[in-house]
């Protein structure tokens, strides 16, 4: 198992808590963020083998700037908890939401739920994040992103895969970070039996956590990652097709997370 924890400290964020401390910015500046990235962090790439790989720089953005974000982020989004629909019963989604698209896509839906689309012009500081992403990842194209604001360690989400038809069949997700450090767990998606069916261990849905831990091993088959406030993280690939990732419970994450995946609609 590949780990890539840089100094967790037992899970927890190293950084203070912007809910309780001021910010020297005004929301004015947020709206037209000098971003600045930087160029000194070099980026890991991990090649999980038969076309999917993960890349991942731990500074994306800058510190500071990356409290921005997170300032706007979280006094600005409309953020929704929505009801969805695992095993068939409505129960209340681990995390809050929102969806923002460009104008003419398909409509995104799972678990029973169709969240609505915002435009990005509703957004202004999230289309200039765009602009620094595409910079970033020269020869990508995203043009809707979803946003998750994970409340403490009881907010996650469990094991699943973006492998959806209007993504493509190597779809790339670049996954941008602000506030508590939280783990990202990867695993292979296990193989098929004979007759034709996933392993029991296999099918998690938002209703159902995923384990605490990943089992210490060297098994090239699980990968944890702790994604830093300012950070980016890219699966490429067959990722979405041929393994399943998570962000669990963690009960010593006391701050505030939120998660920005950027995905292109075909």
């Amino acid at each position: 198992m590949m780990n890539l924890k840089l100094n967790p400290q037992n899970g927890t964020n190293n950084f203070p808590n912007p809910e309780t401390s001021s910010s020297s910015k005004t929301m004015s500046e947020v709206v037209e963020p000098e971003v600045h990235l930087v160029q000194l962090q070099k980026s890991v790439v991990v090649d999980l083998g038969h076309g999917s790989e993960v890349l991942y720089r731990t500074r994306f953005l800058s510190y500071e700037e990356s409290w921005n974000y997170f300032e706007y982020l979280n006094k600005h989004i409309p953020w929704i908890r929505p009801t969805i629909l695992v095993f068939g019963r409505p129960v209340l989604q681990p995390r809050d939401s929102c969806y923002i698209a460009s104008e003419g896509l398909a409509e995104l839906g799972y678990s029973g739920y169709k969240p609505h689309a915002h435009s990005w012009d509703e957004f202004p500081p999230l289309k200039k994040l765009l602009d620094e992403v595409h910079r970033a990842l020269p020869g990508s194209r995203f043009n809707s992103l979803v946003l998750n604001r994970y409340k403490g360690g009881n907010d996650y989400v469990s094991w699943h895969t973006d492998k959806e038809k209007s993504y493509g069949p190597t779809p790339e997700i670049a996954s941008v970070t602000f506030g508590c450090e939280r783990e990202f767990l990867l695993k292979k998606r296990p193989k098929k039996t004979s007759q034709g069916l996933s392993a029991p261990s296999a099918k998690r849905l938002d209703g159902e956590p995923p384990s605490k831990k990943v089992k210490k091993s060297k098994d090239p088959d699980q990968h944890t990652f702790m994604l830093k406030h300012g950070s980016l993280l890219v699966m490429r690939g067959y990722t979405q097709r041929d393994w399943l990732h998570s962000v669990p419970k963690r009960v010593k994450a006391g701050s505030t997370r939120i998660n920005l995946t950027f995905r292109l609609v075909l």
